[in-house]
């Protein structure tokens, strides 16, 4: 009695201007005699993974920056179709905050950047409203922001959670 032994292989890469690449192989094969299913099966995933991995090296077209993207109100920024602030995922004025904030207290935007990454595990244009009011707050909070932060209580102040107990 033959057992059919059916394999696949797929890859996925990303690739520049959130765009990705994939490609994915299926074969189907008889075997004759079970007692070679391991053996088999190792030769099909060698020679599926060699075939997408020689096929994945031509990425065929590649979205530059900014593809998709029109330019808004003549201001020399980009904004996404059906998106008021661009590639930003957060609120335009959250935006315009942050970069404010970066521009006014002579923020690297690098530092500003791997906080975000820090803080959420993405990028500061990849935040959304929530995540960017959290950064703001920490930015508030390490570089000021005017009245805004003699609201705020210190952190070390705070109440503490659930009444002090642990």
């Amino acid at each position: 009695m033959a057992v059919k032994l059916i394999a696949n292989y797929s890859k996925r890469l990303g690739l520049p201007g959130y765009s990705s690449h994939q490609f994915s192989v299926s074969v189907e094969t008889e075997l004759l005699n079970v007692d070679n299913v391991a053996g088999e099966s190792g030769r099909l995933y060698s020679l599926l993974q060699k075939s997408v991995d020689e096929q994945m090296q031509n990425t065929g077209f590649v979205p530059p920056d900014g593809y998709g993207m029109e330019p808004a109100n003549g201001n020399g920024r980009h904004q996404a179709t059906g998106n008021g602030n661009g590639a930003w995922r957060c609120s335009a004025k959250q935006q315009n905050l942050i970069e404010k904030m970066v521009a006014e207290h002579h923020l690297d935007k690098r530092e500003v950047e791997n906080l975000a990454v820090e803080m959420f595990g993405t990028g500061v244009k990849q935040l959304d409203k929530l995540q960017a009011s959290g950064l703001i707050d920490e930015l508030i909070d390490r570089h000021g922001g005017g009245r805004r932060q003699a609201k705020r209580p210190d952190r070390r102040e705070r109440a503490p959670v659930n009444g002090g107990r642990e």
